[in-house]
């Protein structure tokens, strides 16, 4: 019985729900401004990924960079809900207006 494709989905899946919490932290205490670190991450473990031979751990580097990825997007979308009130602002931090994009500057 082969059990790798399970192992990876399992992995996967705990990769993903432990990315949104980062998402949400991310966006609380520093906004959308650090998108590249996401961008960073995700680089050097789709890097990584291809680097090693062990198909589990470079699965694992391949999800963990493609969530990396979608955690920009993430991050922006995050904004959009903090102004929205669907999440809480951090009241330490200047908030963005709703409205925002919208004006011109």
């Amino acid at each position: 019985m082969y059990l790798t494709g399970i192992l990876v989905g399992a992995i996967s899946f705990a990769v993903i729900g432990m990315f949104h919490p980062i998402v949400i932290k991310t966006e609380y205490h520093w906004g959308k401004r650090m998108w590249p670190l996401f961008l960073v991450a995700g680089i050097a473990a789709c890097a990584g990924a291809v680097m090693i031979a062990n198909t589990v751990l470079s699965c694992l580097l391949a999800v963990v960079g493609f969530a990396a990825f979608w955690s920009i997007k993430e991050l922006f979308e995050q904004e959009t809900r903090v102004a929205n009130g669907w999440f809480p602002a951090n009241p330490k931090r200047e908030q963005p207006s709703a409205h925002a994009q919208d004006s011109p500057q």
